[in-house]
């Protein structure tokens, strides 16, 4: 009997979930084992100073839960210093530039550590010493970073260069890392040790704590000792939205994308998407205008956060009456075969990093983090790298440094279960910004309207509404992109996939009980099973 499978965002993320199932652990345990890993297999993207999301749920009991410990608002209990170490770099992203800001001032209350360690506390069966040995492992003999990595770190250079301590790291013989050449993170294997040792606390009030606040204050930051001790991993129950027989859950907030995501399929539930063959202009115009009907809600979303408590704003965007004349506008343009008004929506971070795990027993995770960019630097003495998420334009509408402190900011990450019949069918989550939740519905709208194998869901080419562009992926059939051009619809077409369009890694689990994993290929996908 397979014990469990894994997919995740690199080889060696993948191999640290599967030794956990080996030695007699659960998903829980694969996932924060992989976790861990990933902050140095996949440091192109992710780092232990970040946060994250997780979604469980175990078929023995019925019991769902998400685990939020996504960044929070630093400033409680502290003075502003008179400067912050706030500065501005930009990336190249060769059809565009996008400005990030890096530094002290740019890190937020970190969650990564807080909400691993809870979730292992919480329904892992391994200690926690055992959960972190993989990524002990890596730290004290380096890793073989693959060429998705290095790609980013270059895509990436002037975060990964922007201080002495950080280039030694990303660019250690003058110039950045090459595929396979092994990535060393000095005194990181010490700080996982005591770690292990030690658990939360050690993060949260003990040395790794102090070397972070004693670095922020002597160096225009905003992060307190009572932002870390009064830090709270969040768990709230899931979103769930019928659909096609299957029940969705779904993050609520901080997870914007979780709400908007719901907002989606309750708008496609009301279409026979497999009435249109995948791929076909029919297809293409109703992926779109269920994207374009979501983007301009989003603007009402908003507005409703703005003056409603979260649940109740949430209530209120899902409720029928709601969305009704939205799907009205999809079919008024879908019978008109003309695009729907459409309007633009802001960018959100980029590096991010999803890994899905089920076992044999039916317990399965979603698990989502991400750094932002990396706040440039690392923490002397530690191998510790912080977050830039007070640096990210798109999560700060209002200005950089305008939230209150103590106030979560929200994210676009939603790692995604279905059911059927209180079974686990699938685990599903990506990375990449907004087109996290066209990743997602398109992998959803594979496996579930479609019934595609799992590797051709996760693998298919997607498309992504960016403003009034429709992104269009290689490997449509031209003739059905020239018939969606002929109605209207701006289409920009890709000659290569791309990690623009996300990542799924994913996980099944058919009517016989057999167990699925399948790697996005855009982002390095990797699997495992034991």
């Amino acid at each position: 009997m397979t014990k469990g499978v894994i997919a995740a965002g690199d080889r060696e993320t993948a191999a640290a979930g599967a030794e956990m199932l080996r030695a007699g652990g659960n998903a829980v345990d694969a996932a924060v084992a992989a976790a861990f890993v990933s902050f140095l297999a996949e440091a192109g993207i992710v780092h232990l100073g970040g946060s994250g999301l997780a979604q469980l749920y175990d078929a023995r009991s019925g019991l769902s839960r998400v685990y939020d410990f996504f960044s929070v608002v630093p400033g409680l209990g502290g003075p502003v210093p008179e400067t912050i170490d706030f500065e501005k770099v930009t990336i190249d992203f060769g059809a565009a530039t996008q400005s990030f800001y890096l530094g002290r001032g740019s890190v937020a209350v970190p969650g990564n550590i807080a909400g691993l360690c809870r979730l292992a506390a919480d329904y892992g069966r391994l200690p926690l010493g055992v959960l972190l040995e993989p990524a002990l492992r890596l730290a004290r003999d380096g890793v073989a970073l693959v060429a998705f990595q290095t790609d980013t770190c270059r895509l990436l250079a002037p975060l990964y260069t922007h201080t002495d301590d950080i280039r030694r790291v990303f660019a250690p013989q003058g110039r950045l890392i090459q595929p396979e050449e092994r990535l060393f993170i000095p005194d990181l294997a010490h700080t996982l040790a005591a770690l292990a040792r030690e658990g939360d606390s050690y993060a949260r009030r003990g040395p790794l704590a102090q070397a972070l606040l004693s670095d922020q204050a002597a160096n225009g930051g905003l992060l307190t000792a009572t932002d870390l001790e009064q830090y709270e991993v969040l768990r709230p129950a899931p979103i769930r939205v019928a659909y096609r027989g299957y029940e969705v859950l779904l993050p609520p907030l901080c997870s914007a994308g979780g709400v908007l995501t719901a907002f989606t399929l309750k708008l496609l539930a009301a279409f026979d998407v497999a009435a249109q063959p995948h791929g076909s202009a029919a297809h293409l115009q109703l992926l779109a205008e269920a994207m374009a009907a979501t983007t301009r809600a989003r603007a009402v979303w908003d507005d409703l956060l703005d003056t409603l408590p979260g649940d109740e704003a949430t209530a209120r965007f899902l409720d029928d009456g709601f969305i009704a004349p939205y799907r009205d506008e999809m079919r008024a343009a879908l019978a008109a075969r003309r695009p729907s008004p459409i309007v633009t929506e802001p960018p959100g971070p980029t590096n991010t990093s999803h890994l899905s795990v089920i076992d044999g027993d039916g317990l399965c995770v979603g698990l989502t983090t991400t750094a932002g960019e990396s706040a440039g630097y690392i923490v002397p003495g530690t191998g510790y790298i912080p977050n830039n998420m007070l640096g990210e334009e798109d999560l700060h509408p209002k200005g950089f440094h305008s939230r209150p402190a103590g106030q979560r900011i929200p994210t676009m990450m939603a790692p995604v279960v279905v059911l059927e019949r209180g079974q686990p069918r699938l685990v599903v989550g990506s990375g990449g910004s907004i087109r996290i939740r066209s990743a997602i519905l398109q992998t959803l709208s594979n496996l579930l309207d479609y019934r595609l194998p799992l590797d051709k869901a996760v693998n298919l080419a997607r498309v992504h509404l960016d403003g009034e562009v429709l992104q269009c992926e290689a490997g449509y059939d031209a003739r059905a992109v020239d018939e969606l051009e002929s109605l209207g619809y701006r289409v920009n077409r890709w000659p290569t996939r791309g990690i623009y369009f996300g990542g799924a890694h994913s996980v099944a689990r058919d009517a016989d009980g057999r167990l699925y994993a399948a790697g996005d290929n855009r982002r390095g996908g990797a699997t495992a099973e034991e």
